[in-house]
């Protein structure tokens, strides 16, 4: 088992045996560390303590998080967004698959994917030469049901692996000092005129809130359309770079989410806790 998998792993129990308030001790044991390694090896890679990381998950995080959230509304008429994580709508640019191109299927298109490890467990990546095209967790999915699902959505592409040309988009995530150097990062999606807009809206939830479906779909000027939302939420090709992790339901409830709501709930803990101090 990698690094990797042993952090993710441990998140997933975390979030499983959150009620039972596991020791340090049940943790490490879990993934076959000791406790002094795997407390260093946690801080390492997933950025804060496994202690700060339950504390998170055993408060009601989402009705408090509705409640403290800012209207999407008020943070789409702002230049800028509060906080230090580079996942917003001034660092990733959106671009959509024009009609032209759709109607072309992808010919003429070279599109290169790869899988890398990272600390909420192993991302499928894929690119074209304009930006991100896909971004999945290996979860449920086998690489030949994702590479099945790309074919489908571009049928006339060229697609190879190739590892150089994907590991940006994981650089651009989970490390701290990327983006800076690297400028804006490009997606290059395709969906229909409301999926894109729903998208772009999710593009403006600051990194550690989140909003409801029906917040989302006030947001676009399209109050009844909350259901529609959530459809254009489900179809989301590019996890994380597109935060749909961010959009829960109005009670409070995580809602629903590709990957499961224990893959949900880990990767909102540790958005919130990427940027805190880590103390060892």
């Amino acid at each position: 088992m990698s690094d990797y998998d042993r952090i993710a792993s441990a998140m997933a129990y975390l979030v499983d045996r959150a009620i039972d308030q596991p020791s340090l001790e049940d943790i490490a044991a879990h993934v076959h560390l000791s406790p002094y390694h795997f407390q260093r090896l946690f801080c390492r890679w997933a950025g804060t303590t496994p202690k700060r990381f339950l504390q998170v998950l055993t408060l009601e995080r989402g009705k408090g998080l509705l409640d403290n959230s800012r209207s999407l509304l008020d943070v789409s008429h702002e230049l800028g967004l509060s906080g230090s994580s580079r996942l917003h709508d001034h660092f990733v640019q959106l671009e959509a698959v024009t009609p032209g191109e759709y109607k072309n299927r992808g010919k003429d298109v070279q599109i290169e994917y790869g899988v890398h490890p990272t600390p909420l467990g192993p991302m499928f990546v894929a690119v074209t030469l304009r930006g991100v095209c896909r971004a999945a967790f290996m979860d449920f999915n086998s690489m030949e049901e994702l590479l099945d699902d790309l074919y489908n959505d571009w049928p006339l592409s060229s697609i190879r692996e190739n590892l150089a040309s994907t590991r940006h988009a994981i650089d651009a995530f989970f490390s701290s000092d990327t983006a800076s150097g690297q400028g804006p990062l490009s997606l290059h999606v395709t969906g229909t005129n409301f999926q894109i807009a729903v998208w772009r809206a999710l593009l403006k939830i600051p990194p550690g809130a989140v909003a409801s479906y029906a917040e989302v779909a006030r947001s676009l000027g399209a109050p009844r359309s909350a259901r529609a939302v959530g459809n254009a939420i489900g179809a989301n090709p590019v996890a994380l770079l597109i935060p749909c992790h961010r959009v829960i339901q109005q009670s409070g409830a995580l809602g629903g989410y590709r990957w499961g709501p224990t893959k949900k709930l880990m990767v909102q803990t540790w958005e919130k806790m990427r940027d805190e101090p880590v103390a060892l």
